[in-house]
């Protein structure tokens, strides 16, 4: 077959008849398959023109909006120059305790530890934990202490007492100069639900700051060897207050910024606080400090028994399980298996319990000392003795 000519356009209708020429068709009998008159057309064409009008309005509002929604330039309202700050009374109860609030460094040549303190005299005079002096009893009273004031400051400190049974310790600085005392308030006024605040320094965070509120009064706990280096039980103020280890000694105080309590010790199975704080009321702490100032002891009152929390469900009190030979108990009438339930005007529901109320009633004095002894209800005198 001849090749075609590449150059020359093929004619693909070749052969093939080809249409006549047609007339063209008008737009409007494109659109409406019939031809429409003069008047209809222009009616028409004004429409179109509206509409053009109405949709380039809308078009533009929407792209408005679309610029507003879109834009990247943000404006974030300042607050008004001279507005004041709410009032924050704890904050300015916390600034104000804080500087008699010191830390106690603790070092023996294999050890050291550390808590909390607070300053309660001009002359120098800190009170703290003995747990914290003892460092939980691995030390001796020759341990080097050190006072670390708010200001960063430090100077050493000497032991001046220490009293195991209540896990309280004072500690002197001399000449430092300008001290700020802590002022102590009255733990018998303290209220369930009032509002606290502990300061320390747990975990060695110094200056450390929570509050919460008082869970409990009147809670004897005893906080037993591993906290001290003897028997130890107080009459404790649970507070929810967050309270962990370097808060020992550190100051509980109310919302006056009055001193209640001594932070001693907390209930955990984890190491840190679960809201079950305790600390030791002030009104004992200003007796057994203003004794450790100025004899450098204190002896408390005791009957001479051994006791235990009575096992009997139906039964609060605390069970006798020894009584020592010639002790009060022993002159006042008490028997092995008597369970005591009330000493003086103090109710006993349990071993810890009946220390703290024989401490309460003092020495030199005939208690009256209620007991259970076979089911039947026995009122005894017995005259506590210091020991």
């Amino acid at each position: 077959l001849p090749e075609a000519d590449r150059d020359e356009p093929v004619d693909l209708t070749a052969g093939k008849d080809r249409p006549a020429t047609q007339a063209r068709l008008s737009l409007s009998e494109v659109l409406f398959e019939r031809r429409l008159s003069r008047q209809a057309l222009a009616g028409l064409a004004a429409a179109v023109a509206l509409v053009a009008l109405v949709g380039g309005g809308i078009g533009a509002v929407v792209a408005d909006s679309a610029r507003m929604l879109t834009t990247s330039t943000v404006r974030i309202a300042d607050a008004p120059e001279g507005v004041a700050r709410p009032d924050n009374p704890i904050g300015e109860v916390a600034r104000r305790v804080q500087p008699a609030v010191v830390n106690i460094q603790v070092s023996t040549p294999g050890s050291h530890g550390e808590g909390s303190g607070i300053v309660i005299d001009p002359q120098g005079y800190v009170v703290t934990n003995n747990h914290v002096v003892t460092m939980g009893g691995a030390s001796s009273d020759r341990a080097a202490i050190e006072v670390v004031f708010s200001d960063g400051s430090r100077t050493p400190a000497e032991l001046v007492g220490r009293d195991p049974a209540t896990d309280l310790a004072v500690l002197k600085v001399e000449d430092v100069q300008g001290l700020t005392v802590a002022a102590l308030g009255d733990s018998d006024q303290v209220e369930v639900g009032e509002q606290v605040l502990a300061i320390g320094s747990p975990l060695g965070l110094a200056r450390t700051v929570t509050g919460g509120i008082v869970s409990a009064t009147q809670r004897p706990i005893a906080l037993g060897e591993s906290t001290s280096d003897g028997d130890v039980v107080i009459d404790a103020i649970q507070t929810d207050a967050a309270i962990n280890p370097g808060n020992s000694g550190g100051p509980l105080i109310d919302a006056s910024g009055a001193v209640i309590g001594i932070n001693t010790s907390i209930f955990t199975n984890s190491g840190g606080s679960i809201g079950l704080g305790f600390a030791i009321p002030v009104n004992d702490v200003r007796t057994i400090a203003t004794a450790l100032m100025t004899e450098g002891e204190i002896e408390h009152a005791t009957i001479g028994v051994n006791a235990r929390t009575a096992a009997n469900a139906s039964l609060e009190g605390a069970e006798i399980v020894n009584v020592r030979e010639g002790s009060a108990a022993e002159e006042g009438g008490l028997r092995e298996g008597d369970v005591v339930t009330r000493v003086g005007e103090r109710r006993v529901r349990s071993s810890e319990e009946l220390v703290v109320a024989v401490r309460q009633a003092g020495a030199d004095d005939d208690v009256p000392v209620e007991v259970i002894r076979d089911g039947t209800r026995v009122e005894l005198d017995v005259r506590p003795t210091l020991g």
